[in-house]
C-alpha cells in the first residue's frame, strides 16, 4: 500500500510551532508532535532539531529555504570527503558565514564547552571532526539548476574544519553529515 502523502510543509509553516515549543521549554518531542510537523515523521530527530526546531524563524533560512516543500526531502548519513567540505557553500543569504568562522577556528572550538557542546574540543583533537553531524542539502532542492551539496546548518562546524585545515591542525580526511536529497 502506498504511503499516505501529507500536505506540503514549508519552513514558514513551522515558525509558530518552533517558537511555542522553545518558549515554553516543551522541547523537541513536543514540537515534533504538533499538527504542523506531522508530515515530517520521516525526518531524523537530529535534523529536525538542528534545523527546524532551532532555526525555523531564522531570517536567512527563510530566505534561502522557505520555498522548499520539506516533505520532499529524504535524509541519510553520508561520508563526505574533506575536499568537498572545504569549498562547499552555504545559503546565499549568509554566504560569507563559513569563512567568518574559519578565520578563528580555535576560538569557536574553545567557546563550545558547556551543555550539548561538552566534548567538542576532544572530538576535534582526537578525531579531527565534529561531535554533531552538520546538515547538508542537495542544491537541486534549492534551485534545480544547481549541482552538489550546500551547508544548511553547521556553518560553524564547517568553518572550524576549514580553519583547522588552513592552520595545519588535525583534520580527518572524511566526515559524517546528514544529507538531504529529493525523496523518491
Amino acid at each position: 500500500m502506498p504511503e499516505k502523502r501529507h500536505r506540503p510543509i514549508y519552513l514558514p509553516d513551522l515558525i509558530e510551532a518552533a517558537r511555542t515549543a522553545r518558549d515554553s521549554s516543551a522541547g523537541l518531542a513536543t514540537f515534533l508532535g504538533y499538527r504542523d510537523t506531522v508530515g515530517l515523521h520521516h525526518w531524523p530527530d537530529d535534523v529536525a532539531g538542528q534545523w527546524l526546531y532551532d532555526h525555523a524563524d531564522h531570517h536567512a533560512f527563510l530566505d534561502d529555504y522557505g520555498h522548499i516543500d520539506l516533505t520532499t526531502i529524504a535524509w541519510r548519513v553520508e561520508i563526505v570527503p574533506l575536499e568537498a567540505l572545504i569549498t562547499m557553500p552555504t545559503g546565499a543569504s549568509e554566504s560569507d558565514l563559513i569563512d567568518y568562522y574559519a578565520k578563528e577556528p580555535e576560538h569557536w572550538v574553545n567557546i563550545r564547552s558547556q551543555g550539548c557542546h561538552v566534548g567538542v574540543r576532544e572530538m576535534w583533537d582526537l578525531h579531527g571532526t565534529w561531535k554533531s553531524w552538520p546538515i547538508l542539502i542537495d542544491q537541486a532542492l534549492v534551485n534545480p539548476q544547481l549541482e552538489g551539496l550546500q551547508v544548511v546548518e553547521g556553518r560553524t562546524r564547517v568553518g572550524v574544519l576549514r580553519g583547522r585545515t588552513r592552520l595545519g591542525l588535525h583534520v580527518a580526511p572524511k566526515h559524517r553529515a546528514w544529507v538531504g536529497r529529493v525523496r523518491s
